[in-house]
């Protein structure tokens, strides 16, 4: 559900597309928006960066793939010369995705899938997404300098929320949505190659992106990291992706270590994979023996599943404010009380080598 729009100044939104359809499917969705308005189009890179000085435009969409000045370029010069939140519109392409998540990690904010048939764009597919993460991106716009704009002042870590000695996880499971991409890429490589534990991570993406995504993991990291396959075994020092299209659950009934199960059942949820289905079977198999970690997104997706692992005793890692693209998952774990510590990004990875040091799947 897109976010009712707050009082106070539109946000001044450039749209910078190549194709003269998308510029135009575009401007009529975000025109038609209550507390939105388009301040200008422009068809190039060269053209959008000439502009962006005079518009100053609150948020800018910028099409991946381009010709001359691709999205990339032009991304990395407005985060040196100007930086504000960019949403790259991008094919769900394999190159396509490739391109996206080079964009997030040199600074965008996030990304928008463009569905696209041989003549029309799937507008209200879209729309919700765009406009949602639109108005998260506009709350974000901070003063600041090149490549900063959105990061918030650096505080000092929570403390913990709950004392007490847990015991070793069996399984860590993980939930993130905006900003998780560039969030993962950051934990993932620094986790050892023996880790002694399975991960699985619900990140919320269109199709197309979810193999990408694991491909490009696996060769920054040293644990493997792939799609989640059904009926898989879990495996220490496995990453499982949970794929698009389906949500992702694990059962002992057959083997302790744990089974995975992908079904796109329910549907009516708003979020498919769900991170809640996935941590509140966790939680019901492993109990206290399951770590939840939820990381920077939009929504409340989470809070109910790390709720579950915190009732049954097993650890729970929220990330901070101050390091989140976007406070939503954690802050809706955090009011419910469902986290036993709250830890900068910086922290996160050192978090799960800990806890599960001194165990190891048989």
């Amino acid at each position: 559900m897109t976010p009712a729009p707050t009082t106070g100044p539109s946000i001044r939104v450039l749209i910078l597309d190549d194709s003269a359809f998308m510029r135009t499917a575009l401007s009529r969705i975000i025109g038609s928006e209550a507390g939105m308005e388009v301040v200008g189009t422009a068809p190039s890179g060269t053209e959008a960066l000439e502009r962006i000085p005079t518009l100053d435009p609150d948020v800018i969409t910028l099409d991946v793939e381009m010709p001359g000045l691709n999205g990339l370029q032009t991304l990395q010069r407005i985060m040196s010369k100007s930086p504000r939140p960019v949403i790259m519109v991008s094919s769900s392409s394999e190159n396509g995705a490739g391109s996206t998540f080079d964009a997030l990690a040199a600074g965008a904010f996030d990304y928008v899938p463009k569905q696209l048939s041989a003549a029309s764009l799937d507008i209200l597919h879209i729309r919700n997404d765009l406009v949602a993460k639109i108005r998260a991106a506009a709350a974000t716009r901070r003063p600041s300098t090149a490549g900063t704009f959105f990061r918030k002042q650096p505080q000092p870590a929570a403390p913990e929320l709950r004392d007490g000695v847990l015991p070793p996880p069996l399984i860590i499971v993980l939930g993130c949505s905006t900003g998780g991409p560039k969030a993962l890429q950051e934990i993932l490589p620094t986790l050892p190659p023996d880790l002694a534990v399975p991960i699985l991570i619900v990140q919320h993406m269109p199709p197309g992106f979810t193999g990408p995504f694991a491909h490009r993991l696996n060769n920054l990291c040293s644990v493997t990291v792939r799609v989640a396959a059904h009926r898989e075994i879990l495996q220490p020092g496995v990453v499982y992706l949970a794929p698009s299209g389906t949500h992702m659950t694990v059962d002992r009934s057959s083997d302790p270590r744990g089974a995975l199960s992908l079904d796109p059942h329910p549907e009516n949820c708003l979020h498919i994979p769900s991170v809640d289905i996935m941590m509140k079977s966790v939680a019901l198999a492993f109990r206290s023996l399951a770590m939840g970690v939820i990381l920077s997104g939009m929504g409340s997706d989470g809070a109910e599943g790390m709720m579950a692992i915190h009732r049954y005793g097993g650890l729970t890692i929220g990330q901070d404010e101050a390091t989140c693209t976007v406070y939503g998952m954690p802050r809706a774990c955090a009011e419910l009380g469902a986290l036993t510590r709250v830890v900068p990004l910086s922290q996160v990875a050192a978090q799960i080598v800990q806890a599960s040091r001194s165990r190891r799947l048989a």
